[in-house]
């Protein structure tokens, strides 16, 4: 169903169209990931639903339903079966804010409390057991998946967003005023070893990336702009400014070469740029209205968009074929 991700160019980003639709969700799909090394998506959605797919094959693999605590934000673990999910219901520092679930049995495997309000980030270390989660009680708490107790704590104004780099060696944490401060993994409780502004947008992060080199991080705002920023020095590469989405945050999305930025915008429209030339390679109708998430596969060419419905965006080939085809009709074949 889906090239390889080497073969990624202009044309190839430009001539992506939904190669696969999945619309029985009720409500809002919330929060999406991909599996690192495994052809596995993951959805939570409004409806209570945490849903697996192969996207390998573009098939739904296994749906379970968490009506006492709600599917809000969701990653996996490094194991293809198991993820992290957040509450939408029930929050105080007494209530099961995070859980470990199997998929495979449908069990709760641990619960995680401590986060008095909803968590608005959520990401697995790449490397080993822990994850961060940042929640609107204006706190990042940093756990490790074999213990219940919250490893590290730390406390920052507004809204906080956080992300690991690829390497696991470095963590980013957004806060108010467009501050993103960088932390050593093994070392985050001596404090931010950089501190990065966002010039001139006092916007909150709603989302950081890393690109997989390291090299980039990709910002993306309340008001609907989006950063590129230099991963080590923090200058801005490029930046984009979309269509607002009242109640609606957008994300954005590195393709895996870390050469294009897709993302969707609030007048229901996608986006692809390219991050050396600074230009629009592509603008699609999303047909779904506006995408809450956004998110391009680690190993392959393809995308997958979400609101009330789930999209898979693969390159088609009848498109990127067509000036050949035109030209046979032409010779009269």
């Amino acid at each position: 169903m889906t090239m390889s991700i080497t073969e990624l160019d202009d044309e190839t980003v430009h001539n992506m169209s939904i190669g696969a639709v999945f619309s029985d969700f009720v409500g809002k799909i919330s929060s999406i990931d991909f599996h690192r090394t495994k052809d596995l998506l993951v959805t939570a959605s409004e409806d209570d639903s945490v849903r697996l797919y192969d996207i390998a094959n573009a098939t739904l693999l296994k749906t379970t339903y968490h009506k006492k605590h709600g599917a809000d934000r969701i990653c996996f673990t490094h194991h293809p079966s198991s993820v992290i999910c957040s509450s939408r219901y029930k929050m105080d520092s007494n209530d099961e804010s995070l859980r470990y679930l199997s998929m495979y049995d449908n069990r709760c495997l641990r619960y995680f409390k401590g986060h008095k309000e909803r968590v608005v980030s959520l990401c697995m270390s790449p490397i080993n057991d822990s994850f961060m989660s940042g929640s609107l009680d204006h706190s990042v708490r940093i756990w490790d998946l074999r213990v219940n107790a919250c490893q590290g704590l730390l406390r920052l104004r507004g809204r906080p967003t956080v992300a690991y780099d690829q390497q696991g060696l470095v963590f980013a944490v957004a806060m108010e005023g467009g501050a993103i401060k960088l932390f050593d993994s093994r070392s985050y409780d001596k404090g931010p070893f950089d501190t990065f502004l966002v010039g001139g947008d006092t916007a909150e992060v709603c989302d950081i990336k890393f690109s997989n080199d390291g090299k980039s991080m990709l910002l993306t705002t309340t008001n609907n702009n989006i950063y590129v920023l230099d991963a080590y020095g923090g200058e801005k590469r490029c930046g984009f400014s979309l269509e607002p989405s009242p109640g609606t945050s957008i994300e954005a999305t590195f393709t895996p070469d870390g050469q294009y930025v897709v993302s969707g915008s609030g007048d229901g429209t996608l986006h692809a740029w390219s991050i050396n030339k600074r230009n629009e390679v592509a603008c699609w109708n999303s047909h779904i209205g506006v995408s809450s998430c956004l998110k391009w596969a680690p190993r392959r060419a393809m995308f997958v968009a979400a609101s009330t419905a789930l999209t898979f965006w693969i390159p088609n080939y009848s498109k990127l074929n067509a000036e050949s085809g035109a030209a046979d009709v032409d010779a009269g074949v």
